[in-house]
């Protein structure tokens, strides 16, 4: 009698031909620069809507396709490789080929490409904005890919991971003219795995010169992701400076003391209190939605408020709403 195939799950599907990070990994580089659909072995790896054999399609649609024909394709690979709000492992395979159309495909696309690699990357997490859940990455290591019974928490390694690789690809797109890009992109890098000295100075350096509100909020948050899952000595401090600096914009001020909440365990200053509970700062809420880990809070336009009240108020439950990207990108 065959032995049973859940015997010792998940560990006894590490580096099969179930296990997406061994998949994802073994790509070579000229597969990925060439756009060779062909050697991925995208049918291993359905999704709740069918095969992932018609990805190769809908991604060289994106490419290469019209205006209308690419933003639907990006639109359905929002379904298929986001289902719900989680990532699907056959979206991993796909990060390495997003990230290449994201950096020489069409503009008016690139943000929600970038933000779809970021969301492929992380753990679902909608709707909690606590100390503890709002930078978080890694899934719970039993949740599993209903798809393909798979731990989620390797298809947001396996994303990661092509993030790292392809860092050089990314980098560039810090200084995108379109502010939402460089917001994203922020969103993007915070999942990187390796090099993390080389991209917090990165996101460091654009942090000195960015002017758009959104974006400087999503680069601070992006530092602290990385330094919270590092344990970076220095960001506690760096970012109470930030957030205690009257002087500095209060954009600034405000993603610092989200940031600073979710890096220690301290009580809340009465200072910070004030200052995020201050009205003038309520007057943000709206201005710093599109922050990408404050759209998941409330698609009301008051993403920042919930955060803010579930960091400074524990009893408040989060708001748990469906995914902001599931009607796909604008027109």
């Amino acid at each position: 009698m065959d032995d049973d195939p859940w015997d010792d799950w998940p560990e006894r599907w590490v580096g099969t031909d179930c296990d997406v990070r061994a998949a994802v990994s073994a790509i070579p580089r000229e597969v990925k620069d060439g756009f060779r659909y062909d050697e991925i072995p995208w049918q291993r790896f359905p999704h709740f809507y069918g095969p992932g054999e018609e990805i190769p399609g809908l991604l060289a649609t994106l490419a290469a396709g019209d205006a209308q024909a690419a933003d639907g394709a990006l639109r359905q690979l929002w379904t298929s490789l986001h289902h719900q709000g989680g990532p699907i492992a056959v979206g991993a395979l796909a990060v390495p080929f997003l990230l290449r159309v994201a950096a020489t495909g069409r503009p008016e696309l690139r943000a929600h490409t970038l933000r779809l690699v970021a969301e492929i990357g992380r753990c679902q997490h909608m709707g909690d904005g606590s100390r503890g859940g709002l930078l978080q990455v890694a899934e719970e290591p039993l949740m599993i890919d209903g798809s393909t019974m798979c731990p989620v928490d390797w298809t947001i390694q396996a994303a990661r991971q092509a993030v790292t690789d392809d860092l050089p690809l990314i980098f560039p797109l810090l200084s995108d003219p379109d502010p939402e890009v460089r917001s994203v992109t922020a969103y993007v890098l915070a999942a990187a795995t390796g090099e993390r000295p080389h991209v917090s100075s990165a996101l460091h350096a654009r942090l000195a010169r960015e002017d758009d509100a959104v974006a400087r909020v999503s680069l601070i948050l992006a530092i602290a992701q990385l330094a919270r899952e590092h344990q970076g000595e220095h960001a506690p401090k760096w970012a109470r400076d930030l957030w205690s600096d009257p002087g500095r914009p209060p954009e600034v001020r405000i993603g610092a003391g989200l940031a600073w909440l979710c890096l220690v365990t301290d009580p809340a200053p009465d200072e910070l209190r004030a200052f995020l509970d201050d009205p003038d700062t309520r007057r943000y809420d709206g201005l710093l939605q599109p922050v990408p880990w404050l759209t998941w809070m409330d698609r009301t336009g008051v993403g920042l408020r919930s955060c803010i009240d579930d960091m400074l108020k524990p009893s408040i439950p989060a708001t748990v709403l469906g995914d902001p990207w599931d009607e796909g990108p604008s027109d």
